[in-house]
C-alpha cells in the first residue's frame, strides 16, 4: 500500500527536525542508486553532448506563471461529450471527483515527465543521463508540484497522492526496464526511503531559517555527488549553482501560476531546450 505522502513527508521533517540532523539527509540517495544504474545498458559515446552555455548567466531573469496560454497547442482539456455519451460515462463515474483527480494527476505527471526526460536538461546542467540522474530530476521536479499543490491546501495534498501514486507505478516500470526483475520490492522501498530523503532535505533547505549554501549543498549532494560526497567537486560547482538557481525560480514561478493552471496540468516547467538567462 502506498503511503501518503504528505502524512510520510510530514513525519520525516517532525522526526529530523527535532534530532537536529536534517542536514545529514543529503547522503541518502546516491550509493543505492548506483547499484541500480550498474545494470544499465552502456551509453552511447554520442548521446551526452556538453552545453556550451555560460551556466553563470542563467536563471536569472524575473519569474513568471508557467501557465500556458489559452490557445497553446499543449494544452490538455477535460473531454466534453454530450447526450447518451455523456450519460453513459455519467453512469460509469467519468465524471466522479475521483476520476476527475486522476485525469488532472495524469496531466501534472506527464509534465513532471516531460521536463524529467528531456536530454536538454541534462545538456544544460552538464549530467550525463543514467537511472541515478534521471531519479534524481524526477523527484526534484516531484517535489516542486507537490509543495505546490500542497500550498492550495487539503483539496491540493489530495491530488497530490493521485500524482505521487502515478509517480510510483511509473518508478516500478523505470526500475524493470533497468535490469532489476528480482526483489523489486526491495528497491522500490529503497528509492521510496531515497524520494523522502532528498525531498526532506530541499524542503529543509527551502525554510525561511536555512542557510544560503543549504539549497546548494542539498543540489550537490542528491542530483551531482555520484558517491553523495558533502565534499562539493570546483569543476561542477557552475553547474551546481545553476541548477540552485533554476530550483529557486521555478518555486517561485510555480507559486504565480493559478491554481486552475496547477490542477488541470496546463502549465509547463521553464523550457531549457535553449536556456536564456
Amino acid at each position: 500500500m502506498i503511503p501518503r505522502w504528505s502524512r510520510t513527508l510530514g513525519n520525516h521533517l517532525y522526526r529530523h527536525s527535532n534530532t537536529g540532523i536534517s542536514r545529514d539527509l543529503y547522503v541518502l540517495p546516491c550509493r543505492r542508486i548506483s547499484k541500480i544504474a550498474a545494470v544499465e545498458a552502456p551509453v552511447a559515446s554520442n548521446a551526452f553532448v556538453k552545453s556550451e552555455v555560460n551556466l553563470n548567466k542563467l536563471f536569472r531573469s524575473k519569474p513568471c506563471s508557467l501557465a500556458l496560454p489559452p490557445d497553446s497547442p499543449l494544452r490538455i482539456e477535460e473531454p466534453i461529450y454530450k447526450g447518451l455519451r455523456r450519460f453513459l460515462l455519467k453512469m460509469m463515474l467519468f465524471y466522479s471527483k475521483q476520476s476527475k483527480s486522476i485525469r488532472q494527476a495524469n496531466v501534472i505527471y506527464r509534465r513532471v515527465v516531460s521536463q524529467a526526460d528531456k536530454p536538454a536538461i541534462y545538456d544544460a546542467f552538464r549530467l550525463e543521463k543514467t537511472f541515478r540522474t534521471n531519479f534524481s530530476m524526477l523527484v526534484v521536479h516531484m517535489w516542486l508540484c507537490l509543495r505546490r499543490l500542497k500550498a492550495e491546501g487539503k483539496e491540493g495534498v489530495e491530488l497530490g497522492q493521485y500524482v505521487y501514486e502515478i509517480y510510483n507505478h511509473d518508478l516500478e516500470t523505470r526500475v524493470s526496464k533497468a535490469g532489476v526483475n528480482l526483489l523489486l520490492s526491495k528497491w522500490m522501498r529503497e528509492l521510496e526511503k531515497v524520494f523522502y530523503g532528498n525531498i526532506v532535505a530541499f524542503e529543509t533547505a527551502m525554510l525561511p531559517g536555512a542557510k544560503h549554501d543549504d539549497l546548494l549543498n542539498a543540489v550537490w549532494k542528491n542530483v551531482f555527488a555520484e558517491d553523495g560526497s558533502s565534499k562539493l567537486d570546483a569543476a561542477a560547482l557552475p553547474a551546481v549553482m545553476a541548477f540552485t538557481r533554476y530550483i529557486r525560480r521555478e518555486c517561485i514561478c510555480l507559486s504565480l501560476t493559478d491554481k486552475e493552471a496547477m490542477f488541470s496540468g496546463n502549465f509547463m516547467f521553464t523550457p531549457l531546450d535553449n536556456p536564456k538567462p
